[in-house]
């Protein structure tokens, strides 16, 4: 009898071991190891998913500020291009106002009038 119940705590140790699988990581009746591996799965998917929202948010970033600096560099082309037009339109403006400053000299002096100023001024 003696030799029976030893055989026959070993048929249970046999029997509790063969039920354990390590190669399944979703049997949770596996003891300690089981709700551990659930539970550090758990909390790398939950890092993966802060360091993917991360990501998210450094791309979104990112975009936003390549988007800003091409919306600048078109701004800055529409201004230089504005300059230009105004340095253009300033230079045609002198001519003009050069040709209407001759233009004026010219009549004021073919003008008797404005020669008998001349000449006071030029005493004084």
């Amino acid at each position: 009898m003696e030799g029976s119940s030893k055989e026959e705590g070993e048929e249970e140790e046999e029997s509790t071991f063969t039920t354990i699988s390590l190669a399944d990581d979703t049997d949770h009746s596996s003891g300690v190891s089981g709700p551990r591996r659930c539970s550090a799965a758990r909390m790398m998917n939950a890092d993966m998913d802060a360091v993917d929202a991360e990501n998210q948010v450094e791309l979104e970033e990112k975009t936003r500020l390549i988007n800003q600096v091409l919306e600048l560099q078109h701004t800055l082309e529409d201004l230089s291009a504005r300059v230009d037009a105004v340095k253009e339109e300033n230079l045609k403006l002198k001519s003009e106002n050069q040709v209407l400053g001759q233009y004026i000299e010219n009549l004021m002096s073919a003008s008797s009038v404005f020669q008998t100023t001349d000449t006071k001024s030029k005493r004084k």
